[in-house]
């Protein structure tokens, strides 16, 4: 039985059904994760929050583009020519391995940007070996991490699996800034697959080969950098990790609020500001917690090529440390200059606040949805002496609710199947159980974070009304089958307390108000 706490929550991962590797029953393949039954409806909640911060309240378009992309788009894009791992080979073994990777997990410093030469110095000083057999590692070497192909049958043509789906919007850009009708900034975001062909991914579902991205690129006026609600986000606090301080070994937090970010010039423009404000609310509104989220900012080397500024967004985690869950780049005119370039076609477009043509910057906050659903699952992992459960918020709960009869017998079992199918009629994630004890049920449903249990008993058949538990008290309130789906409903939105939703379990006789058919 695993002993740590992440090795106990990637045991009830895998057995619950929410992630688990890939191809198992042949070996599986590094980098390649499924999610299950619990995993899947978990990370399309958190897809859906995610829309909800910046298609509906930022009011961004969403587009869904092609995975496979022709020779010339990345190309023009750079990613032909700099989407480049050092890479490195064990000179006993032959396993090929990602430097950084490797000198981080042996020296517990980032390399990530340092020129070759002084990368084997590095790993010459430290003495780096391989972490498999222990033998010397050979010269260093570019590797392009992208996964290469041919468009069509016996065609010469050569195509790539997207390393972002940030091109799909800017190749689209003619057409979307018609669709924004000249107004700046405007922002479109994609959600789909990213593929990125890892040399030795070596952190579980922290290093994917495939994976789930939501990007969106703001595209906006550089002589006017300004978001039209920063005064909303203006006093979020921002927890910044400088790359002057990384660069001089020192990890400390820099505290301000994103208006003094601006203002002390820490952070390039208003818009990058409020954009850290915007990806701090959202993982918080995932359950994470307010002390365990920072924004590092990429040292020079550590930047992508279009990259002119970059903050990492990183929530704290006891398996891997500081994880990675965001990436917010500057990436200036970077990618629509070298369309434009290679395509020929014009890709700036006419302003109708200035009255002038504009050559669009963007800003980028881009989302990988994996990590951070790794991060949902640790952060709520909960022990209480014998009981484990998952303190998800209720909002992200993979299943809503639990209906349970009490014994099976005495018609118990088919009134609660009758309740549990008008709770999934009426819009709402519920599951039947009746294997087991009354408490093995409670454990099971704990397990997986489900918030609410319904629960058919003696009772019940004499009065019509069920049990509601609440997982994280374990309290429990009785109300009248006719009200459950409204009591329900708003305890999942929050809009009421569990203590005033019922009558407490043991009163001899229910308020009047819970008496009736609607609460």
């Amino acid at each position: 039985m695993p002993s740590g706490k992440s090795e106990k929550l990637m045991d009830l991962a895998k057995r619950r059904g929410f992630i688990w590797p890939s191809f198992e029953i042949y070996g599986g393949v590094g980098g390649f994760y499924d999610f299950g039954p619990l995993g899947s409806l978990l990370k399309n909640k958190i897809i859906q929050k995610w829309r909800e911060h910046y298609v509906l309240e930022e009011g961004f378009f969403e587009i869904d583009s092609p995975s496979v992309m022709p020779e010339e788009v990345l190309k023009a894009s750079g990613h032909v020519d700099h989407f480049i791992d050092a890479m490195v080979e064990c000179q006993k073994c032959g396993t090929a391995l990602r430097v950084a990777d490797v000198a981080r997990e042996a020296t517990g410093r980032d390399i990530e940007g340092m020129p070759k030469g002084e990368i084997e110095q590095f790993i010459e000083r430290h003495k780096v070996r391989c972490p498999d057999c222990g033998g010397v590692l050979g010269k260093i070497f570019d590797f392009n991490a992208m996964f290469r192909t041919t468009i069509g049958p016996g065609s010469r043509k050569v195509g790539y699996l997207r390393p972002e789906t940030a091109q799909g919007i800017f190749v689209d850009f003619n057409r979307l800034q018609r669709y924004a009708r000249g107004r700046l900034p405007f922002g479109v975001v994609q959600i789909g697959r990213g593929y990125r062909n890892e040399i030795s991914p070596r952190q579980g579902i922290i290093r994917l080969r495939e994976f789930t991205m939501a990007e969106a690129e703001v595209f906006f006026d550089p002589e006017d950098p300004h978001h039209p609600k920063f005064k909303d986000a203006a006093n979020e606090v921002l927890r910044l990790w400088l790359a002057g301080d990384q660069e001089k070994g020192k990890e400390r937090l820099t505290e301000v609020t994103a208006e003094q970010a601006v203002k002390k010039k820490l952070v390039c423009n208003e818009l990058m500001a409020y954009y850290l404000a915007l990806t701090k609310r959202f993982l918080l509104d995932l359950g994470i917690p307010e002390g365990a989220i920072r924004f590092r900012e990429q040292t020079k080397g550590q930047r992508a090529h279009y990259s002119a500024e970059t903050w990492d967004a990183e929530v704290s985690t006891e398996r891997f440390g500081w994880v990675e869950v965001a990436g917010l780049a500057y990436r200036t005119d970077y990618d629509l200059s070298g369309h434009a370039k290679f395509s020929g076609k014009d890709l700036t477009m006419f302003s109708a606040d200035k009255k002038r043509k504009v050559l669009c910057h963007v800003v980028e906050p881009s989302y990988g949805i994996d990590r951070p659903l790794y991060c949902v699952l640790e952060h709520a992992y909960a022990e209480e002496k014998k009981r484990t459960y998952m303190r998800l918020k209720k909002s992200l709960a993979p299943i809503d609710v639990g209906v349970f009869p009490l014994l099976n017998r005495d018609g118990m079992p088919e009134k609660a199947r009758e309740v549990c199918e008008k709770l999934k009629r009426e819009g709402l994630m519920a599951v039947h159980d009746n294997s087991g004890s009354i408490g093995r049920r409670y454990a099971r449903a704990d397990e997986v974070g489900t918030p609410y249990c319904v629960t058919v008993d003696h009772k019940t058949l004499e009065d019509d009304t069920v049990t509601i538990r609440d997982r994280d008290t374990m309290t429990q309130i009785r109300v009248l089958v006719g009200g459950l789906h409204g009591v329900l409903r708003s305890l999942l939105r929050d809009e009421i307390k569990f203590g005033e939703a019922g009558a407490q379990v043991g009163a001899k006789r229910l308020p009047e108000e819970f008496r009736r058919d609607t609460p």
